[in-house]
């Protein structure tokens, strides 16, 4: 079943994944999503948090459905949680399937996830984050 990516957004991150990123089975590899998921989610709480984040906690991931080779792949973004040190993303990653595909254009819900960041000083503890 063919979905439509968010249209009130732009999506984070976008990533056509290549030969090289794929398993033993000729999909792409699930620790290549996990890493863009990552870089997709610390940037808007890095904007949150105006400055530094690490990734503390994965709160929760879901694959739904296989990532191939040319697919478009777009990682969708959002702050949901502010916590006193925190940000908490969720991460949505929908794959356009490329012209190589069995149905061509089709857009899906590959991905979601939840990743917790920790505000960091410029001295590598952490802080506060600031308010809105």
């Amino acid at each position: 079943m063919s979905e439509s990516l968010p249209l009130n957004q732009q999506p984070t991150l976008r990533v056509v994944p290549m030969p090289a990123d794929t398993n033993a089975s000729g999909d792409i590899f699930g620790g290549w999503i996990m890493s863009h998921v990552d870089i997709a989610g610390s940037i808007p709480a890095m904007r949150r948090a105006r400055g530094r984040v690490v990734t503390v906690a994965v709160n929760a991931f879901t694959f739904k459905k296989p990532v191939y080779v040319a697919d478009v792949v777009s990682f969708y973004a959002e702050v949901v949680r502010v916590g006193a040190t925190s940000v908490t993303v969720e991460v949505k990653v929908y794959a356009e399937r490329s012209s190589r595909a069995p149905t061509p254009g089709e857009v899906v819900l590959v991905t979601d996830a939840t990743l917790t960041y920790v505000c960091l000083g410029a001295d590598g503890k952490k802080r506060a984050v600031p308010a809105d």
